[in-house]
């Protein structure tokens, strides 16, 4: 009796050995997930009027398929540079136009998707509108690609105006016939956002944001943007129009890795 008491205990103590190394080990992974610090917040919180068309959500990207990391459609910024963009909105709707962003805080997961895509020399299924002049075996040597982001510190932002009232974007229906990011505006999907002269993620020069090519109305509403957000602290990469970094940065070394989800905040917004 004795011996099949023991025996019994020492069977209920691998058992529970076992327990505790699958079903709590597979939670705590689970949980692993970074936070953000204490200084990034989410836009609404700072200005719920600008409109959020967080592309890396959706199919409709460069890649063709959501993005690993983004798990919420909504911006994350540091503090810093959301206020700066809320000062910049107040001077847009008084002339009559809206930001709108298309992706902010970018996870460096987010990247490295980028990066495994890019190697993938097979998946073109979003050519046709994203790169049509560019060979894919160039992305990383014409700067199109890289294996870290900006975004990943937290300040940096792609962004557009939308003229107000603003009219919706329609869904991107995955499948449907893709028209070169460069097309005239009235060919290329039909984004609510004023002319810049490409559509946003662009692969061509033609996205340089002061390319001599890039006259007139398109040249001006770049411009516009341009003054706007560099008067208030924003810094243009040149070679996109939409990209923009708020300056100093918070965190100018750091590249984080928590993903795009309201639950990443440390603090409730």
């Amino acid at each position: 009796m004795t011996r099949l008491t023991t025996v019994a205990r020492a069977l209920l103590t691998t058992f529970a050995a076992l327990l505790a190394s699958t079903t709590p080990g597979t939670t705590a992974r689970a949980g692993t997930d970074p936070k953000a610090p204490e200084d990034f917040v989410a836009l609404r919180s700072v200005d719920p009027t600008i409109i959020q068309e967080m592309r890396y959500v959706t199919p409709h990207n460069f890649v063709g398929e959501r993005i690993d990391g983004y798990r919420q459609p909504i911006c994350i910024l540091t503090r810093p540079a959301a206020q700066a963009l809320h000062k910049a909105q107040r001077q847009l709707l008084r002339k009559g136009y809206t930001l709108k962003v298309y992706d902010c805080y970018r996870p460096q997961r987010a990247v490295d998707h980028f990066v495994r895509w890019a190697e993938d020399l097979d998946d073109e299924a979003m050519k046709g509108e994203f790169y049509p002049n560019v060979d894919k075996t160039r992305l990383f040597a014409d700067g199109y690609i890289a294996a870290k982001s900006g975004h990943s510190r937290g300040s940096t932002l792609d962004v557009t105006l939308v003229r107000l009232p603003a009219k919706p974007t329609r869904p991107y229906h995955p499948g449907e016939t893709l028209v070169p990011c460069f097309a005239p505006q009235g060919e290329r999907f039909p984004d609510n956002s004023i002319d810049m002269g490409t559509g946003f993620d662009c692969f061509d020069t033609l996205s340089h944001t002061l390319d001599p090519r890039i006259q007139g109305h398109q040249r001006a509403n770049r411009l516009l943007l341009k003054g706007t957000l560099e008067g208030l602290g924003f810094v243009n990469l040149a070679e996109e129009w939409w990209h923009y970094t708020f300056k100093p940065e918070a965190h100018p070394d750091t590249y984080f890795d928590f993903p795009v989800a309201r639950k990443s905040l440390t603090r409730a917004h």
